[in-house]
């Protein structure tokens, strides 16, 4: 089979795709694995693993899980494909054991079968099997690589597994190492990577030790890693036991939690601090509610995660079409017939539905030729651009309403053959620019375009969170973004760093008893995330310097005083 080029399944056995999902971090899969996710029909894994490669499977594509007892916690939004082990004494249960059996059943009727493994599948213990049944069925199958886990996580916790001195570097697997294994590694100077979990790995240190490691060589363990959640620890091979108990991490439920240890003279302690670079970004695992529209939100929650942030998207605002229509159908009739001069956008919802409109009627940016356009931010400029139009106007300083009108040119009538504005826009919206234009000697259709309502109230675990504190910051965007988070979900926990885009968006979070941490240089949400990244870094800086452990605002216990900083 091609490497590059699915073939077709046959209609009898289907083929099969082991693929490596990489250590945790959705962003590391390959992309040749965001290629098989698409084609695929099944999804084979854990449900771990299952998290981090469905958002790249098609709509519709079902989902077996391999964890004991799948059934009882299925990923939502996904449809389960019940598989049966008709050799089983309890027939008609999922075979959540045989893994082997689960693809093969799987396959038949002639699916795709993406059988997802963490990190990579060469270095899978039972893959090798799977593989070997599809062989033996006549199933043809595929194996996309993915970054192992042993070399992603240290990458992530700021621990290289080899110096400039070229440093041997062995890979132990805690749950099957034998005791010649430990002998073996324990009786090397170079590193040593093992995979174990949160119970077991000081029990490898332990091993490590009467193989003939010294006690005090550095060791690092990494929890989650490349993931919000990870955590490192630094210690010795001596006090790594004593280290996790002081951070409260054993005896818990999270024993069992897979972890990544690195051992060795030179690569571990002396390093780690410096070269943490995950862990170390201003809002690493702080959970974020950004309560703006499905549409508006995924640009902001990017630029969140790329400062370590876990965005939570909480829609406040809904947009739905005009009452009646035909205020805006006879706009864009006169847009193609020539009645204004200019057009004006004052927001993205609006580019979309003037774009709706067009399609309704078979148009496209074509119909804006001779007619002068306006964009109120880089924002709309871009939904603009995306749509084929390239504005003639921005504002040059505050990206607002405001702005636009300071840059805008007073009507000229030996200049301009029309006086007329288009201005299409929500049914809330300010009058700041139609008093604006209008003073400039333009005439101004103000036409509803869309309508913002209040969205319905989150689930009742996400309004809980808002209210008790189980988020660390939220990011107020607009004045009706505060009222109506308020109103379907409550008045976000004082614990919670509150984030505005402007002064008016302040005193409406004020006058709902909020205080205000952190206000955006001028209103714009991509401003807003930087000085939130600011202000996490610095309260992270204070912390160290002050000698204490960097924690989330959510982690300060309910009902402690606030500090506010000045941005």
């Amino acid at each position: 089979m091609s490497p590059t080029t699915f073939s077709a399944a046959s209609p009898e056995h289907g083929q099969v795709t082991f693929l490596g999902a990489g250590p945790g971090d959705p962003g590391l899969l390959t992309l040749r694995a965001v290629e098989a996710l698409a084609h695929a029909d099944v999804l084979v894994g854990e449900r771990e693993v299952l998290e981090v490669v469905r958002g790249h499977a098609r709509q519709g594509v079902s989902v077996v899980h391999t964890d004991p007892d799948p059934s009882s916690d299925p990923i939502p939004g996904t449809p389960q494909l019940k598989v049966v082990d008709s050799t089983s004494p309890t027939a008609g249960a999922p075979a959540a054991r045989d893994a082997a059996h689960l693809v093969m059943e799987a396959v038949r009727g002639g699916r795709r079968v993406v059988r997802a493994v963490s990190g990579d599948p060469g270095l899978d213990t039972y893959t090798a099997e799977e593989m070997l049944a599809c062989a033996a069925g006549g199933v043809p199958f595929e194996v996309v690589p993915g970054i192992a886990t042993a070399v992603g996580v240290p990458a992530y916790a700021g621990v290289p597994l080899r110096d400039a001195e070229g440093t041997d570097v062995r890979f132990v697997d805690a749950r099957t190492a034998s005791d010649r294994c430990w002998t073996e590694v324990g009786a090397s100077d170079g590193t040593v990577v093992v995979s174990a979990t949160l119970d077991s790995v000081a029990a490898a240190a332990g091993e490590l030790v009467a193989a003939g490691r010294k006690p005090d060589t550095p060791m690092t363990v990494t929890v989650a890693g490349t993931t919000t959640r990870q955590r490192t620890w630094t210690a010795t091979l001596g006090t790594i036991a004593q280290t996790l108990k002081q951070a409260k991490v054993l005896p818990s439920p999270e024993g069992h939690r897979k972890v990544i240890a690195v051992v060795g003279e030179r690569n571990a302690a002396a390093q780690q601090d410096q070269l943490s670079w995950f862990e170390s970004k201003p809002l690493f695992g702080w959970k974020v509610l950004v309560p703006r529209t499905r549409e508006q939100a995924p640009a902001l929650s990017d630029q969140l995660r790329s400062y370590g942030a876990v965005p939570h998207e909480v829609p406040t605002i809904a947009v739905e079409p005009p009452r009646t229509p035909q205020q805006m159908e006879r706009a864009v009739k006169g847009l193609v017939t020539g009645r204004y001069e200019w057009i004006a956008f004052t927001s993205v919802n609006a580019v979309k539905a003037v774009r709706e409109k067009f399609e309704e009627y078979g148009l496209d940016a074509r119909a804006f030729a001779g007619i002068k356009v306006a964009a109120v931010g880089d924002q709309t400029a871009k939904a603009l651009i995306d749509f084929g139009v390239r504005p003639d106007l921005v504002p040059s300083g505050e990206q607002s309403a405001r702005g636009l009108v300071e840059d805008w040119p007073p009507y000229d009538p030996v200049f301009d053959p029309i006086d007329r504005v288009f201005l299409p826009r929500a049914d809330i919206a300010t009058e700041t620019l139609v008093a604006g234009l209008i003073e400039l000697g333009w005439e101004v259709d103000d036409v509803t375009a869309y309508r913002t309502v209040r969205a319905s109230p989150p689930p009742a675990e996400t309004r809980e969170a808002i209210k008790g504190g189980g988020f660390d910051a939220v990011m107020f965007t607009s004045s009706s973004t505060v009222r109506n988070l308020v109103g379907i979900a409550g008045k976000p926990h004082n614990v919670t760093v509150i984030a505005c885009i402007g002064p008016a968006t302040a005193k409406t979070a004020e006058e709902h008893g909020l205080r205000v941490d952190v206000m955006a240089p001028e209103p714009s949400v991509h401003k807003l995330a930087e000085v939130l990244a600011d202000f996490g870094a610095k309260r992270r800086l204070a912390a160290l310097e002050a000698g204490e452990a960097v924690t989330r605002p959510s982690e300060r216990r309910p009902g402690a005083r606030r500090r506010r900083t000045s941005t």
